[in-house]
């Protein structure tokens, strides 16, 4: 599962499969080929869950910067 399929992941369900495939390789009893492909999902998800977060990050500091602004804005009105 990679790619588009990867993409319409919602961060709650990229989040739980990875805390799925950590708890997965966390108990063992799978063969190494296994526990690679394991691993290699892992990561996948992981930058699926970096990017929902980096984008989350940059909406907020969007809108804190907005409400700077409108503040900087404001403050200037009132000085005239």
């Amino acid at each position: 599962m990679t790619g588009k399929v990867d993409e319409a992941l919602s961060y709650e369900q990229a989040r739980d499969e990875l805390i799925e495939v950590v708890r997965r390789l966390e108990a063992g009893g799978t063969t190494l080929e296994e526990s690679l492909a394991l691993w290699e999902r892992g990561e996948e998800l992981a930058k699926v869950c970096r990017r929902w977060l980096e984008g989350a990050r940059a909406r907020l500091d969007a809108a804190l910067a907005e409400e700077e602004a409108e503040t900087d804005k404001e403050a200037e009105t009132e000085a005239e």
